[in-house]
């Protein structure tokens, strides 16, 4: 008998009810870590990161020697066979053996599920292109869940590269499911949300939202703002890159319009959008939440592997 193999390539693989208990998990993890500390002996996990990364390479790997197992893995296209020409296919084929989950990161939108349908062990999206990043999108719901105590009834700004964001596009999409949200899109008009974000999220859902270019301006309404950075390597025009990445930037002055419970997120790394001086205004949030994508990986691994929370 065929058995059922769970991946993850989109936020909306989980249902709603599935993503409040894996929250539930990772906050438990959160607060007796010791607790989980070898639920995951003898397993690997295998990072398949085809582009750079940072914070969700290391965030992966330290989720998974958090839960005793071990990591193996590549962090660029460059040291991989990819470069001998090697398909996503047959890599995925070959890591099968070596390991039990891997986590993929890859510059081509779908490059993880052609992984997922040719892999012997769960496959986790990590960021494919512009298109979407799951785990993130986990991270920034848990931290909203944690911070605001709720995932409804929520303005949400959303500021920056809005057309390449994949962080973004894979938020809107989760937040969609929960009622009484509305966007507020902040983005230069090159920067605008694709049209299947607008038509067959939105629109397609009647969630409530409005486009607007002004950050200032949008302040005083919002309950959550997400910051992103234009991405230099989403533009294939280096003048036209130099002349959007100064756009937005949240320094104090701005930060003095917004409520006194305002939270601002970033998915990270930053340049220059959000200014130091933030860092120490209380709804700054954006350290927290690289935290709870620890506890966040590692209750993920636990689902996808099955196993059992411990007591």
């Amino acid at each position: 008998m065929e058995v059922f193999m769970r991946h993850l390539l989109s936020p909306l693989d989980f249902s709603v009810k599935e993503l409040d208990e894996l929250f539930d998990t990772a906050s438990d993890i959160a607060a007796n870590p010791k607790k989980y500390s070898k639920v995951c002996e003898g397993k690997k996990l295998a990072t398949l990161f085809y582009e750079p990364s940072t914070r969700t390479r290391l965030s992966f790997e330290a989720a998974m020697l958090n839960l005793g197992g071990s990591v193996l893995g590549f962090s660029e296209a460059s040291s991989s066979s990819a470069s001998k020409g090697e398909s996503v296919s047959d890599t995925i084929r070959i890591i099968s053996c070596y390991a039990d989950i891997c986590a993929m990161r890859h510059s081509k939108e779908g490059a993880p599920l052609v992984a997922s349908i040719h892999s012997g062990i769960p496959v986790i999206n990590a960021g494919d292109g512009g298109h979407q990043h799951p785990t993130q999108t986990f991270t920034d719901l848990m931290t909203i869940r944690t911070l605001k105590g709720r995932l409804d009834n929520l303005t949400i700004g959303l500021c920056g590269d809005l057309k390449f964001g994949r962080t973004v596009h894979s938020l809107i999409n989760s937040l969609a499911r929960y009622s009484n949200i509305k966007f507020v899109l902040i983005s230069p008009k090159e920067l605008r949300v694709p049209d299947y974000i607008r038509d067959d999220v939105l629109n397609a859902n009647n969630i409530e939202y409005e486009e607007v270019e002004n950050l200032e301006s949008a302040m005083p309404e919002l309950d959550i703002l997400y910051m992103t950075r234009i991405q230099r390597e989403r533009f294939f025009n280096e003048e036209e890159y130099m002349r959007m990445k100064g756009f937005y930037i949240l320094d104090n002055e701005k930060m003095k319009s917004a409520k006194p419970d305002m939270l601002v997120l970033h998915p990270l790394p930053r340049v220059n959008e959000i200014s130091v001086e933030v860092d120490n205004d209380s709804r700054a949030a954006y350290f927290k939440q690289a935290q709870f994508g620890v506890y966040v990986r590692m209750a993920l691994i636990m689902k996808l592997l099955e196993v059992e929370k411990p007591c």
